[in-house]
C-alpha cells in the first residue's frame, strides 16, 4: 500500500513521470475509489434523517459495500504496479530469445488480470451509485452523480488497460473470452452510469 499512504502531490508526481508505475490501471483504480467514497458519503449523510427512515437499512448495506469496494480498489493501485513491472522488463528480452514468447505471455496474463479486476468492481460501483442517488437525500444527490461519472470514466479506462494486454497473447480463445466480456459490461455499464447521471442531472434543469 506504499503508493496510496503518500500525499496526493506525491502520487500525481510519480504519475507524470518517465517511471513505468503508477500507470494507467493504478489511475483508473484510485479514480474509482473516490467515486465510490462520494457515494458512500451520500449515504453518510442520508442514514438518521427521519425523512429517510424507511430506505436507512438498504442505505446502510450499500455503505457497508460501498467501504468493501474503496479498500479493494485501492489495493488494486499497488498491485497494478506490482504485475505490470515484469511486463515493463519483458519487452527488453531480445525477440530472438527463445523463452521470450512465453515469459511474455505469462505477463500478459498478469498485467490483464489487475485492470480486469478493478473493471469488475467499478461495474459494482456504479450498480452501488444508482441506488444511492435513488434513495439518497436530495441534498446529497449530486455527489451521487459526481461519483458515478468517476467509476464512468475507471471503467473506461480499466477496460482499454485490460485491451492493450489481450491483444498481444497468444492464447486467443483466453483473450477473446476477456474481450467479450469487457465489450458487453462496458456498454452496459456505462449506459448505467450515463443514466444515473442523467437522471440527477435533470433535476436541477
Amino acid at each position: 500500500m506504499e503508493m496510496i499512504n503518500g500525499s496526493v502531490a506525491a502520487f500525481t508526481e510519480q504519475l507524470a513521470s518517465p517511471a513505468p508505475v503508477p500507470g494507467g490501471g493504478g489511475a483508473c483504480a484510485l479514480v474509482g475509489a473516490v467515486g465510490i467514497a462520494l457515494g458512500d458519503m451520500v449515504g453518510e449523510l442520508t442514514v438518521g434523517k427521519k425523512k429517510y427512515a424507511n430506505v436507512e437499512g438498504d442505505l446502510r448495506c450499500l455503505m457497508a459495500r460501498a467501504q468493501d469496494l474503496r479498500v479493494r480498489l485501492l489495493g488494486c493501485v499497488e498491485k497494478d504496479a506490482v504485475a505490470f513491472e515484469p511486463l515493463s522488463r519483458a519487452y527488453g528480452i531480445p525477440k530472438d530469445d527463445p523463452a521470450r514468447d512465453g515469459i511474455m505471455e505469462n505477463c500478459l496474463h498478469d498485467a490483464a488480470a489487475v485492470p480486469l479486476e478493478i473493471f469488475d468492481l467499478v461495474c459494482e460501483a456504479i450498480e452501488i451509485q444508482r441506488d444511492f442517488a435513488e434513495k439518497g437525500s436530495k441534498l446529497v444527490i449530486s455527489d451521487a452523480a459526481t461519483g458515478v461519472s468517476f467509476c464512468r470514466a475507471a471503467l473506461m479506462g480499466a477496460a482499454v488497460n485490460v485491451k492493450v494486454n489481450t491483444r498481444l497473447m497468444k492464447d486467443r480463445p483466453y483473450a477473446d473470452a476477456i474481450d467479450a466480456h469487457v465489450n458487453e459490461a462496458l456498454t452496459h455499464y456505462t449506459q448505467m452510469a450515463d443514466g444515473v447521471f442523467n437522471g440527477v442531472y435533470q433535476r436541477f434543469c
